[in-house]
């Protein structure tokens, strides 16, 4: 293939050229929206999975492929600031919309059981557009010296390296080798939807062959179907294993992950023993980095009013247009850092409490937890060992690897 050649969905050889020709239900919904018809069923989805299919950008070995999630925050987020910056109305028309849009995105990807680059590319470029007119409209100001501008880029690599991190494996169960064995007798049972990862959990119709083993947090292995209901509740029938004691299936990720806490759509990956201090020290290093970078940037465009009193009164803001760029900027840090904040400091609730996310929400369903400061919080109290036990607890996570059965061994 050349750069600009591709295999499409179809498997036929494709060019870049060519991603207006050949698409008839293109063609045929235009001739139906020019002649006020309705589409036919489903027609709406192909022509989106063809647009999706035929997005691509010219490289090396062939054209690649481009996530239409990556695209919104690239080209609307930097055009929302600049119309915002325009008039303090516009900006307040805009402020307010953009987190009811990204919300009503995180439900509509929520109901429909779909993983989405969406919310992390918006939050990897907002951090690189904040520091870029950052580095562009305030410090040339001269109110800002250099060691703050070196101390807000050591916050701001130290929270990629934690968010880097954060990305790695959360503590993904393993597949026991019983299940691959039987896959292919399974397989022509009944079908599989694979994960995004590429891994297939399996559903075995009938008794499932194999040594009955217990819930506990050692090894995970295959039961038959004929055990008693106090060994099911810990068997997850879609990954086809034993989960060990607080382990719970995602049912984005397709895999079963010990300690899982949630699916973080920030960083588009659960949140599991693995990974649970690094998603903790990316957060409180995004607060820290945040709040001093807000802190300087109101210093220098509001000069001097404290920066609380600033962010609501600064008569000067709109003065010229790279005061009112940054002080847009502002106001659209202090939003995002405002939710990071509320999630952080539930977080460390529930560090503090040893409760997940996902014991939470199962306690709420059952009605077995007790609401905490306000329903801050929710104690289900079988692992809350106290305050500092409980952050001992935590600040151990991963530092053992989890003990496996001799038959995983095997």
């Amino acid at each position: 293939l050349c750069c600009c050649e591709y295999v499409d969905r179809r498997g036929e050889r494709n060019h870049l050229a060519a991603c207006c020709c050949d698409c008839e239900d293109l063609d045929e919904g235009c001739e139906r929206w020019l002649t006020c018809r309705s589409l036919p069923p489903g027609a709406l989805g192909r022509i989106v999975d063809t647009v999706a299919d035929r997005l691509r950008v010219p490289w090396f070995a062939g054209a690649v492929k481009v996530n239409v999630s990556l695209v919104p925050p690239l080209v609307l987020l930097p055009v929302f600031l600049h119309v915002a910056a325009l008039h303090f109305l516009l900006g307040l028309v805009i402020l307010t919309s953009l987190p009811v849009v990204v919300l009503w995105y995180y439900y509509l990807t929520h109901r429909r059981k779909e993983r989405t680059l969406f919310f992390l590319s918006l939050g990897l470029f907002s951090l690189g557009y904040m520091y870029y007119v950052f580095l562009q409209e305030v410090v040339p100001r001269g109110h800002v010296g250099y060691s703050q501008v070196v101390a807000l880029t050591c916050g701001l690599i130290l929270m990629l390296a934690a968010l880097s991190r954060a990305k790695k494996d959360p503590g993904y169960l393993p597949i026991p080798a019983s299940n691959e064995k039987s896959s292919h007798q399974a397989l022509r049972n009944k079908s599989v939807r694979g994960s995004s990862n590429g891994l297939h959990g399996v559903t075995v119709s009938g008794a499932a062959s194999g040594r009955a083993v217990n819930g506990e947090a050692k090894g995970y292995a295959r039961m038959s179907a004929g055990e008693p209901e106090g060994v099911k509740k810990d068997w997850c029938a879609k990954c086809q294993l034993v989960r060990p004691a607080r382990a719970g299936h995602c049912r984005l990720c397709g895999r079963c992950v010990r300690r899982l806490d949630h699916h973080c759509v920030w960083i588009n990956s659960c949140v599991g023993e693995q990974n649970h201090q690094a998603f903790i020290l990316a957060l409180s290093s995004f607060m820290l980095t945040s709040v001093y970078g807000i802190t300087l940037t109101l210093h220098t465009v509001c000069r001097g009013r404290t920066p609380f009193v600033a962010l609501f009164y600064c008569p000067g803001a709109y003065s010229d247009y790279s005061s009112a760029l940054s002080f847009t900027c502002v106001w659209y840090c202090a939003i995002v850092t405002a939710g990071m904040g509320y999630i952080l400091l539930i977080q460390l609730l529930n560090i503090s409490y040893n409760v997940t996310e996902r014991e939470a929400r199962l306690a709420l369903r059952d009605n077995t937890g007790r609401r905490l400061l306000g329903g801050l919080v929710i104690d289900t109290g079988q692992y809350n060992r106290g305050f500092l036990c409980n952050w001992g607890h935590f600040l151990s996570l991963g530092s053992s690897p989890p003990q496996r059965s001799a038959e995983d061994i095997v």
